[in-house]
């Protein structure tokens, strides 16, 4: 944070250095809107901001300082900022869509050694809502992954296995699943699988794995065939149905006494997109094309100190009811799927127990009644101490 004297002191240093630009990064840490704090209107950060602004309003046009600024959250910004002769331009750098995370990719794999099998564009694919940081950081993974088996490229099983650790969290190798909870999660994830196969509206199944990862004991990587910007009701409601998958397969496999709370993060994620569809997104009859917001935003980082809520308690109860509805009709839809498949159920879940992880042509075929075959059984990890960078030759005695 900087104070009123050393906003002074930034612009008497651009005037005598000018031309100059001067570059601000999280502008939100002082250019909040004005009157949230608790000081009364005099807090210290209150004044840095009118120094800011007495500033850059003071240029006379001879005078050649550009000032850019950069913030993630542009909607908690005094508007006083951002009127003509302030920041008056506004360029919204949004996440790359594939094309552009391609090139991000090329320039961070510039100076890795990349194996011949290298798909960039498969990668770039599988990687929809990754920032720029975060393709650097998978670069950085693979990189690591190859370091650690001792090899001098870095493969396309490299990759992929670093975006399984960026996307789902580090293996969990130390923690032993017992042969229930093994059997529990092939099912679990089996269901979310299967039904992703079997629903109208569905993104392609890429990966489904019992090995625990982060907070997970399994889990099924869906990609979308191109970034989206918008979905369908029908792909909201196949959606709903898929989440519903792991907690339907447990029910239905071990009964209603043997379900466990490994659906909560599915029951979460529904819960949450039911409600978006009732409140923000208009696809409910009874309650119509009309958006209902909570106030949800955290206390002092938006406009008001006070939560507002502007629904009233009859209709709070109906987007309740709305929202349960819409969820138990996922429920009910996949209750209906996996009677019907139950025995293509078993088949996946008992390959997922054999094989642990499958890809999804894999799982296609799996179902078809053809076994994965598991060719590169020699990649596993060495046997040998290991290393963090690859092993070079030693030089020739001169």
């Amino acid at each position: 944070m900087f104070h009123n004297s050393r906003v002074r002191d930034l612009f008497q240093t651009a005037k005598k250095a000018a031309p100059a630009i001067v570059f601000i990064d999280e502008i939100d840490a002082v250019g909040r809107v004005r009157g949230t704090g608790v000081g009364g209107g005099n807090d210290e950060r209150e004044q840095t901001l009118n120094q800011l602004l007495v500033e850059m309003d003071g240029f006379d046009p001879s005078e050649a300082i550009i000032v850019i600024a950069s913030t993630n959250r542009p909607d908690v910004l005094d508007p006083a900022l951002l009127r003509p002769g302030r920041f008056d331009r506004q360029v919204v750098v949004s996440n790359p869509d594939i094309g552009g995370r391609e090139r991000i990719l090329r320039v961070h794999m510039k100076n890795v050694p990349l194996a011949a099998d290298v798909e960039v564009r498969t990668i770039a694919r599988g990687t929809p809502g990754f920032s720029g940081a975060d393709l650097a950081n998978l670069v950085n993974e693979a990189a690591l992954m190859a370091a650690r088996k001792n090899r001098r490229m870095v493969t396309q099983r490299d990759f992929e296995d670093a975006k399984d650790r960026v996307m789902m969290g580090a293996e969990r190798k130390s923690m032993a699943m017992t042969d229930d909870e093994k059997r529990l999660t092939a099912y679990h994830e089996g269901g979310h699988a299967l039904l992703a196969l079997n629903v109208p509206a569905s993104d392609p199944v890429h990966k489904a794995t019992i090995i625990p990862r982060g907070r997970a004991l399994g889990m099924v990587v869906q990609l979308p065939e191109r970034d989206q910007l918008s979905m369908s009701y029908e792909q909201m409601t196949s959606r709903l149905t898929v989440l519903m998958g792991g907690r339907m397969a447990e029910e239905l496999i071990f009964g209603k006494d043997k379900i466990t709370s490994g659906a909560s993060s599915d029951i979460d994620q529904a819960s949450r997109l039911a409600r978006a569809k009732v409140t923000k997104w208009g696809f409910s009859d009874k309650l119509g094309v009309v958006s209902y917001g909570e106030n949800q935003d955290e206390v002092f980082l938006g406009h008001s100190v006070s939560r507002t809520q502007n629904v009233s308690e009859e209709t709070a109860r109906l987007i309740d009811e709305e929202v349960k509805r819409l969820v138990q009709g996922g429920f009910d839809e996949a209750r209906r799927i996996l009677t019907e498949k139950l025995e293509e159920l078993h088949t996946l879940a008992k390959a997922l127990l054999e094989y642990e992880t499958l890809t999804g042509d894999e799982i296609i075929n799996v179902l078809k009644g053809v076994a994965p075959s598991r060719e590169d059984a020699d990649l596993k990890r060495p046997s040998g101490p290991s290393v963090s960078v690859p092993i070079s030759p030693r030089p020739e005695p001169a």
